[in-house]
């Protein structure tokens, strides 16, 4: 990442040392879950498209302890696979709106929510912001070499009442509840770097 573009990490002290966390991350390009994988304080294990893990890319991504998930049914195996890496008291890396986007949060995915409720971790937003509205870029989905990229952490924080319910109405107020969390971050970091 630093040889390719020029990362600028700010706030990373926000992520807790140690104990289950969760990474919020919006997702506007490619790079955004090597860049935080590669600037996080903590090692990050994404939950990423089954389609991702073919030819010599699979042994490298399970290798860097990376999860697969079949994003066209309720993968039951990477729900688990996802647990365990909190339960053991690691950090998961999710991109709440579930696919790559405009990377503004607008169109948040239960998953996350579900995941902050069934293991009462603390939920870190961060923001990758690069340049994907300049020209310049050689791949569409890429921000020019050698641009900056900043990547912000963002206070953590918990959802839910505390009672660790996971019903319908729980997860639609986490979400939301997360949406605007999640959204303020993002204002806030655009504010911080400029962009």
């Amino acid at each position: 990442m630093h040889t390719l573009w020029r990362p600028r990490v700010l706030g990373a002290w926000r992520v807790p040392p140690g104990g289950p966390v969760i990474l919020a991350v919006n997702h506007a390009h490619n790079i955004d879950g090597p860049m935080l994988m590669g600037t996080a304080p903590r090692p990050v294990h994404f939950l990423i498209k089954k389609e991702a893990f073919t030819g010599p890319l699979d042994p490298f991504l399970r290798g860097i302890g990376q999860l697969e998930v079949d994003r066209t049914t309720a993968d039951r195996g990477a729900i688990t696979r996802a647990l365990a890496v909190l339960e053991r008291g690691g950090v998961l890396g999710i991109f709440p709106e579930g696919t790559r986007g405009e990377g503004d949060f607008a169109a948040l995915r239960s998953g996350l929510a579900y995941f902050a409720l069934r293991s009462g971790a603390p939920v870190v937003p961060v923001a990758v912001l690069g340049s994907a509205d300049r020209p310049g870029r050689l791949i569409r989905a890429l921000p020019p070499l050698r641009s900056r990229v900043d990547v912000v952490f963002g206070d953590p924080f918990t959802v839910g009442d505390g009672s660790g319910r996971r019903t319908r109405k729980a997860l639609d107020e986490a979400t939301v509840q997360l949406q605007q969390r999640l959204s303020a971050h993002l204002q806030d970091a655009r504010r911080l770097t400029g962009r």
